[in-house]
């Protein structure tokens, strides 16, 4: 035998990352996540420690000072229609308008996907009953009959999330029917099935591990949508309450300044537009990730 073929390394064949490694690598290796990554980190930390960073007290009110413009001295973005800090209320805020959009979506998540998993597994009369129970709410606008529903069971925190979240369970239930009917007919869930294990087992062992990313990425998107939404509900007077600082609060009660100060009253609402693009780009790579064949 040859010495120096004997003594050729061997090459290990590189070892499978698997799907949920491909799909961190290519989240990894995209810069538009990271962008929206940071935007929403940085909005996370402002809703955690917003009373300790505020420059200001956001409750503290000064006539004095009322409608100043941005970059006023003790001001940096100007004041409100009772003189009270605009940085310090856009920053306390946070907290409101994001646990509001968020809580909503992971409630319906919960929920529709429990409701979406089951009408997609059993199939058959119970997805249809199901499912065409999902569709009567189709036939209203999520906008409608979010205002309807808060209407309907009176202004307040507790009513708007309520609200939002029974809007949000029917295409977070439609999408997780979706998966699951597509996962229940896959070889290896016949192959459980026909090996004895309950239904039980299958869904928690086969089935769950295969559908919850997809509705997850779908949800993601909701967040966007479900703080323009707690926003339209707190500027109609329908969600939070005066005097606490919360973005679509604080754009209804600047209406009136528009004409003066028009930057100050527009402050809320793009701190609304910055957060939904930056969730918005946060489930898109999420969702390109996860679809890379």
């Amino acid at each position: 035998m040859n010495t120096a073929t004997a003594t050729l390394p061997v090459e290990k064949p590189a070892k499978s990352r698997g799907y949920w490694g491909n799909v961190g690598a290519r989240v990894v290796r995209d810069p538009v996540f990271w962008v929206a990554a940071s935007v929403v980190l940085a909005l996370l930390a402002m809703a955690l420690f917003g009373p300790w960073i505020a420059p200001a007290d956001p409750q503290a009110s000064s006539m004095l000072s009322r409608l100043k413009p941005i970059g006023t001295d003790g001001y940096p973005l100007g004041s409100d229609e009772l003189g009270r800090d605009m940085l310090s209320r856009l920053i306390v805020g946070a907290r409101l308008s994001l646990f509001m959009g968020i809580t909503p979506v992971i409630l319906a998540f919960c929920i529709g996907s429990a409701i979406g998993i089951l009408a997609g597994y059993a199939g058959g009369f119970t997805n249809t009953a199901i499912m065409r129970t999902i569709d009567v709410f189709y036939a209203f606008p999520s906008v409608l009959l979010a205002i309807a529903l808060s209407g309907a069971l009176g202004a307040g925190i507790g009513n708007a999330l309520l609200s939002l979240t029974i809007v949000f369970i029917p295409p977070i239930a439609r999408v997780a029917e979706s998966v699951t009917t597509q996962v229940r007919n896959r070889d290896y869930v016949e192959a459980a099935r026909a090996s004895g294990a309950n239904a039980f087992t299958i869904v928690r062992v086969h089935v769950l591990g295969n559908v919850l990313g997809p509705i997850f990425v779908y949800a993601t998107s909701l967040i966007a949508v479900s703080m323009i939404l707690a926003s339209g509900l707190s500027f109609l007077g329908l969600g939070v309450k005066p005097p606490e600082p919360e973005w679509g609060l604080m754009l209804n009660t600047l209406r009136t300044a528009i004409y003066v100060q028009p930057w100050v009253a527009a402050l809320p609402g793009a701190m609304i537009f910055i957060t939904s693009i930056a969730f918005n780009l946060l489930s898109d790579s999420l969702r390109a990730a996860m679809d890379n064949k």
